[in-house]
């Protein structure tokens, strides 16, 4: 009755005479053929053999009705192929996730498509939080864990679990989610209901991993870009930190990729690639090219200042999505690795790569910064996030001053 071929993919609507059902005809289907593999998705109508030869020529209204259905059904997947192979992301699994069908119905296969999409995309750090997260997942509930299995009384379970094991907050945090995550996508496309959504207000609520966020004061900070041990990786490292909190609390991924095309009149203009992707509203930070940064600029940057060249040279602008990931993570590891012996040395403890952009927006606001000047350096998309941020660190400013009132010891 109806076919359509995209690019190697054949998708015809046909009576599967294979079995009668429990009426004694034959159902439709939907038939799809890629790479010498098929798959079969039903339309809910059956048929005899009769009934079908005739069904495209009829005048009969019963008849009518049921191939207006078909078509209907056919359509569906039809345009559904297309939109896949248009995305450059055809597959079964692919196709019956988007169809809700139940071969594809479940949280296992949603993660592996997710995983597989965000390394095409280059988001390898994003794919390998999903991916940590699919291994203990499967490892708790098995390879075929349905949607509607995932309700608040199982998700309150698997964080105990979680948390019995040993695993922190942050950890439990992360991996559920990318659990939340996924059930938003399935729910825009109509595979879970909104009933069966088991996440938000009066529901299951992620619970909040909160680290050590170590925010220095002026002092410690001017104690720590002085320290020197006579070796060039622990000045070169230090430099890289100091960078860092100058330039608006830059991460290393962001300060490692930042070219000097990036530099415009003093200023340094770029992206924070953590929110780029998933925010509506691309809000570029600028950092202003301060003395000091632009002294290790000249001790450290890249000799060639062509606008195409990295400022610091520790990629080459020939690096895979992976490659630029464990080159951020090896830069990050030496960071910290010299930033603890320089605190041990100078007896401050917990300084770290995060203790650059913590630092920046804490020492602002102790001197009096307006909160949307922060908000707007930080590349906050709203004052509320930057207030959020910030309650940590005068918590904490609280809790040393408060000591100082029974610290009797040192009168």
């Amino acid at each position: 009755m109806e076919s359509y071929i995209l690019n190697g993919i054949n998708v015809a609507l046909f009576l599967d005479d294979r079995r009668k059902n429990k009426t004694g005809d034959y159902p439709v289907k939907v038939r799809i053929t890629y790479k010498r593999e098929r798959r079969y998705y039903g339309t809910g109508k059956s048929l005899c053999v009769q009934d079908w030869e005739k069904l495209d020529k009829t005048k009969n209204s019963e008849l009518i009705s049921i191939r207006k259905d078909l078509q209907i059904s056919f359509d569906k997947v039809r345009d559904t192929v297309q939109a896949l192979e248009e995305e450059g992301n055809f597959s079964f699994d692919n196709l019956n996730l988007r169809l809700g069908k139940v071969a594809g119905d479940t949280l296992n296969t949603a993660l592996k498509n997710k995983i597989n999409t965000l390394n095409e995309e280059g988001s390898v750090g994003n794919a390998s939080a999903y991916q940590c997260a699919y291994r203990h997942l499967e490892k708790y509930a098995g390879e075929r864990i349905a949607f509607d299995s995932i309700t608040v009384d199982w998700l309150r379970k698997y964080e105990k679990a979680m948390l019995a094991e040993g695993k922190s907050y942050t950890t439990v945090s992360m991996y559920l989610r990318c659990i939340r995550a996924i059930f938003n996508e399935v729910k825009t496309l109509g595979i879970v209901k909104e009933a069966q959504y088991p996440f938000g207000k009066g529901k299951y609520e992620i619970p909040i991993g909160k680290g050590r966020k170590m925010a220095l004061t002026l002092q410690q900070i001017k104690q720590i870009i002085s320290y020197t041990d006579g070796a060039e990786a622990t000045e070169h490292y230090r430099d890289l930190w100091f960078f860092s909190y100058l330039c608006n609390g830059i991460n290393v991924n962001d300060l490692l990729r930042l070219k000097f095309s990036n530099i415009d009149r003093d200023e340094i203009h770029f992206y924070r690639s953590k929110t780029i992707k998933t925010s509506r509203e691309k809000k570029e930070i600028e950092a202003l090219l301060t003395p000091e940064m632009k002294h290790i600029i000249k001790r450290w940057g890249n000799p060639d200042k062509s606008p195409d060249n990295y400022i610091f040279p520790f990629l080459d602008g020939y690096n895979t999505p992976l490659e630029q990931k464990k080159r951020t993570q090896d830069v990050t590891r030496r960071i910290n690795k010299r930033l603890k012996m320089i605190g041990d040395a100078l007896g401050i403890s917990g300084i770290s790569t995060y203790t650059a952009r913590h630092s920046f927006a804490s020492v602002l606001k102790r001197s009096g910064a307006n909160i949307a000047y922060i908000s707007e350096s930080l590349g906050h998309s709203d004052m509320k996030t930057t207030e959020n941020y910030l309650a940590s660190f005068e918590r904490e400013e609280r809790e040393k001053n408060a000591k100082l009132l029974t610290n009797f010891d040192n009168e």
